[in-house]
């Protein structure tokens, strides 16, 4: 099935989920201003590590915290941490510049699966390279018997890839329905040797992006996805038999769902912020108003784990005053010492990882 083909007549129960997707993502988005960026990165964050973990590819979240903080000062972290932090490179790519191209193409799609597979061992052979050989999924390595899904033969791969970026580049559907189909597609089309599903989700988030359903935040739809997984896959394979309006109206649920769990722990962040504030505020020597440490504050969202080098860059500060602010904040409680060492140091934000664990999990705070 091509999508350029694609005839779609939505049931009214259907169309009435998808629209109700639509709404809670388009409301979750309308407090969105750039003041608010690092809570953008937090929900960013979490989407990225549950499409990893529809893949297998898990840590969690206070480990992955800690690499991110490792990596920014130069230090070595183990290859599933550096495939989440790939990953969440790819989303930002996606959002960042892919979406904002005036025409999409094959170029931002393979864009994209290169940013997110450059780090592993086999980057030179696969980053965002159009597979030119069968692969399937299941079953064994040598050959596609008793494959749970075989895809489309190499040779007929590019010509999908153009039907998918003109469906992307099309406006007639509605977006969530847009989303759904797209990235079921290029699921089917699985046109990569290894990547195809987070490749794919990040595909959701561009064209929600284009249709400027979500500009700032991402609802982190792959946290609910990764909490039934089976039936994700189990809906994929429904798209692939024609039974397009069942997977439309369970990707449109997800979609709701996503941005609901979102809002609530964006509400809960913003909670756990005025609390660092008054605390910061109750200490013995509260900072002046004008001083670095309330800017730390404010980007923590987006740096659970934080450093002196990534401290700076996100306010703009000197190194001194971010180390004075650092140690304010610290003996204030609102930041905890990863570790007791001089060099290299990092500070984790008090109750923020514990917060991204529970919406990480899919739980309402």
């Amino acid at each position: 099935m091509r999508l350029g083909e694609l005839s779609l007549s939505l049931e009214a129960g259907v169309a009435g989920v998808v629209s109700e997707a639509d709404a809670a993502i388009r409301a979750l988005n309308s407090g969105a201003h750039p003041a608010l960026a690092p809570l953008a990165r937090l929900l960013l964050r979490t989407e990225s590590m549950a499409s990893s973990k529809i893949e297998g590819i898990a840590t969690g979240v206070r480990a992955l915290a800690r690499a991110e903080a490792r990596v920014e000062t130069g230090g070595t972290v183990g290859a599933t941490a550096l495939e989440v932090l790939a990953n969440m490179d790819a989303m930002q790519l996606a959002l960042d510049q892919a979406s904002a191209v005036g025409r999409f193409g094959v170029g931002e799609i393979t864009t994209i699966h290169r940013r997110l597979m450059e780090r592993t061992v086999n980057a030179e052979r696969i980053a965002g390279q159009i597979r030119t050989s069968q692969n399937w999924i299941g079953g064994n390595d040598d050959n596609p018997c008793g494959a749970d899904f075989v895809p489309p033969p190499p040779e007929e791969v590019a010509s999908l890839l153009d039907d998918l970026c003109s469906a992307i580049n099309d406006e007639r559907l509605p977006p969530m329905v847009q989303a759904a189909v797209v990235h079921a597609q290029f699921e089917t089309i699985h046109p990569f040797a290894d990547g195809n599903g987070r490749a794919g989700r990040a595909l959701i988030h561009v064209v929600l992006k284009r249709r400027q359903v979500a500009p700032a935040y991402v609802p982190p739809v792959s946290v609910v996805l990764a909490a039934e997984r089976d039936r994700y896959i189990e809906g994929l394979t429904r798209f692939r038999g024609d039974r397009v309006g069942d997977w439309i109206e369970q990707f449109a649920a997800a979609g709701w769902r996503g941005a609901k769990l979102a809002a609530a722990y964006l509400e809960a962040v913003r909670r756990l912020i005025d609390a660092w504030r008054a605390t910061l505020t109750a200490s013995s020597a509260r900072p002046r108003s004008d001083a670095a440490a309330w800017l730390v504050i404010d980007a923590l969202p987006a740096y659970p784990v934080i450093t002196a080098p990534v401290a700076a860059a996100a306010t703009g500060r000197s190194k001194p005053q971010v180390y004075e602010a650092l140690e304010q904040l610290q003996a204030c409680g609102v930041l905890v010492p990863v570790s007791a060492s001089r060099r290299n140091r990092s500070w984790e934000a008090a109750g923020l990882l514990d917060l991204l664990e529970r919406l990480e999990a899919g739980h309402l705070p």
